[in-house]
């Protein structure tokens, strides 16, 4: 499998910063609660000084989201949504502890952070880029909806789209669950920053998921001229082959 952005996503944000992880060995039984509340904790603090949409991180989606034809205050990226629960409700909504783990991860950062299930991606490539208008979307209430001609979504090779709106929301068909096992962890910053917070914050969830369960985990950063993470099986394929 490999995960890439699309030419035209690198020219049209020339300041995207990108990364990816993949990781087996996951699973619904561990305690997390102790470091999303560390890392809840520092974003709270932050957050004690100034709301959400004033952090760079937030505003630099907040302005490509405005070039794609949104209203930012009304279509946010991930990150922010989760800033301003925690702002306002004092804590983030616990669905599974490898989502709670790196949404917390998120709200540290300030950046976004998408966790599929990596089972539920058709092969061989996921692609970030722009919609055609044909792929299909389900939502977490099991509808399905099609991206608008030109929005960004994470589109695999059976054309279902694994996001709407960018970093806006993720589909329900690769939701994390309760059978999961096998994750892609995708980092997306356009602040100014984002060249060292994307590495620095695919480390730690790395570090993190080693922590939590027996996990084999891999990484990458993606920049124009390396936008494709190779995982999985072709992964593997190519260690063996580079190591001949």
């Amino acid at each position: 499998m490999r995960f890439r952005h699309a030419d035209a996503i690198w020219s049209d944000y020339p300041e995207l910063a990108a990364g990816a992880l993949h990781a087996t060995g996951i699973g619904s039984a561990a305690d997390v609660g102790p470091r999303v509340a560390e890392y809840t904790a520092r974003a709270a603090a932050r957050l004690a000084g100034a709301r959400e949409g004033e952090f760079p991180e937030v505003l630099a989606w907040r302005r490509a989201f405005a070039r794609m034809g949104l209203k930012p205050t009304q279509y946010r990226c991930a990150s922010e949504s989760l800033l301003r629960r925690l702002r306002k409700e004092g804590e983030l909504p616990r669905i599974h502890p490898v989502v709670d783990l790196c949404n917390a991860i998120s709200v540290a950062y300030a950046v976004p952070v998408a966790v599929l299930d990596a089972d539920r991606i058709a092969g061989p490539l996921l692609e970030v880029r722009h919609a055609r208008g044909d792929e299909r979307c389900t939502t977490f209430g099991g509808g399905i909806e099609h991206p608008a001609p030109g929005e960004v979504t994470f589109a695999d090779s059976a054309g279902r789209a694994h996001a709407r709106r960018w970093t806006n929301r993720q589909s329900g068909h690769s939701a994390v669950g309760e059978r999961t096992s096998r994750i892609l962890v995708v980092a997306e910053a356009l602040h100014d920053r984002g060249a060292e917070v994307v590495p620095e914050l695919l480390k730690t969830v790395a570090e993190e998921l080693a922590a939590q369960w027996p996990a084999d985990v891999a990484a990458a950063v993606l920049t124009p001229s390396a936008p494709e993470f190779a995982f999985g099986a072709q992964a593997l394929v190519q260690a063996q082959s580079d190591a001949e």
